[in-house]
């Protein structure tokens, strides 16, 4: 009998897996690969890739003799389709396939994942969690662009992003004080993909970043909010094509391509370089305006979450934004471990 339920999460320079029994109910084992497309120093040696670093996971399993039962995937993008876990067949395959442009970073890298271990596991029931899901039930005025109603329709609207995290948050929320976790609640997913989300009576009801994971919070290589009219400059004026503009914003952009040094926050943190100063600077001062904008959105704020690489172990940058956020006070503090992992295995082991 296969024992063992296995999650795989994807994400822009990272690959976490974990094991679980099959009900999904207890982490057995797990582990992470990190600074995937990170380039080591001087070295000559290429950067390891995302193929290189699931082949390496999956031989693992194979070397041990892991039976697999089950494996739940965390895919990005759901587009305006899949708002709650999907069982994989290959017509899903396709249509998150499809979805690549609109995640770049990460959908490539969850399809691939998916694809590996449908090859690796022959038979075997998969399931795709979606970080857009979470959000699908915002209201209306919070899912719009500005724009004509045949956009929307088409598509072109705030879906909301890390949604596992925020899933994962909530959950330990309603475990420790229900009343707290029905309140007005703001959650900072900050790492090299930062984002924030505003709840209130345990539902999501705004979020920062929107039709793609390139809005909102400036992050380790994307740029954050942008006025368009930078990209049509960029285009129109400086001649650059689409793609060029697209690496520009994905990947030189952010904390990388403010200090000039390291898309890592505790490179910056280490560094005294007036760039890197700078750098974080900037990240507390959009942190502090976005979380005005979430507590805008709730009419209120009763309490902040930090979580996330950053979140969870920056003590010092938290500090700077709790001070800047004095005026807002008072509120609840809390940091948390986020935990997409068991969201994933619960959802998996429900469908699988």
């Amino acid at each position: 009998m296969h024992d063992h339920l296995l999650t795989l999460n994807a994400g822009s320079s990272s690959i976490k897996y974990a094991l679980f029994t099959r009900d999904g109910a207890r982490l057995v084992s797990g582990g992470q690969i990190d600074g995937i497309g990170v380039a080591q120093g001087t070295s000559p040696t290429p950067a390891r890739t995302h193929d290189d670093a699931l082949a390496e996971v999956l031989a693992g399993l194979r070397a041990q003799g892991i039976r697999v039962g089950a494996v739940g995937h965390r895919i990005v993008h759901g587009g305006e389709h899949f708002v709650q876990p999907m069982r994989i067949d290959d017509a899903l395959v396709a249509q998150i396939d499809a979805l690549i442009p609109l995640a770049p970073l990460h959908q490539p890298h969850n399809v691939a994942g998916v694809r590996a271990a449908r090859a690796a596991f022959a038979g075997v029931p998969q399931v795709a969690c979606f970080d857009t899901a979470f959000h699908a039930a915002q209201p209306e005025l919070n899912r719009r662009f500005a724009l004509p109603q045949a956009l929307f329709d088409a598509g072109v609207r705030r879906y909301g992003f890390h949604g596992l995290s925020y899933e994962s948050i909530l959950t330990q929320l309603q475990a420790s004080d229900p009343v707290r976790a029905r309140g007005r609640v703001v959650i900072a997913h900050l790492g090299n993909g930062a984002s924030m989300c505003a709840l209130h009576g345990g539902r999501s009801i705004a979020t920062t970043m929107s039709f793609s994971p390139l809005d909102g919070l400036p992050m380790g290589t994307r740029c954050g909010r942008l006025d368009p009219a930078v990209v049509l400059h960029l285009i129109q004026q400086q001649g650059r094509s689409a793609d060029e503009v697209a690496q520009l914003l994905f990947r030189e952009s952010g904390l990388r391509g403010l200090s000039g040094i390291s898309s890592d926050m505790r490179e910056l943190e280490a560094s005294a370089a007036p760039a890197a100063q700078m750098a974080i600077a900037y990240f507390v001062e959009h942190v502090l305006r976005e979380f005005a904008g979430m507590a805008a959105a709730l009419r209120g704020i009763d309490t902040l979450v930090f979580t996330g690489g950053i979140g969870e172990n920056a003590a010092a940058l938290r500090e700077r934004i709790v001070a800047g956020a004095a005026w807002m006070r008072p509120f609840d503090v809390q940091v948390l471990h986020t935990d997409e992992e068991s969201v994933i295995a619960r959802h998996t082991a429900a469908l699988a």
